[in-house]
């Protein structure tokens, strides 16, 4: 099972690669509805890394 820091730092990671990989965010400059998940997922899972420490 995947340790709070490994969580933490998928998300982030799965965040800033969609950032860089996807046409609508890079087009637009305005995350679409995806990298929004995806920064509430890093969100969260930084809460949770925050209450355990």
């Amino acid at each position: 099972m995947p340790s709070q820091s490994d969580a933490l730092q998928q998300a982030h990671s799965d965040y800033q690669h969609h950032m860089r990989t996807c046409r609508q965010c890079h087009a637009d400059g305005v995350p679409c509805a995806v990298a929004k998940h995806l920064m509430r997922v890093f969100n969260n899972a930084r809460r949770s890394a925050a209450r355990t420490d």
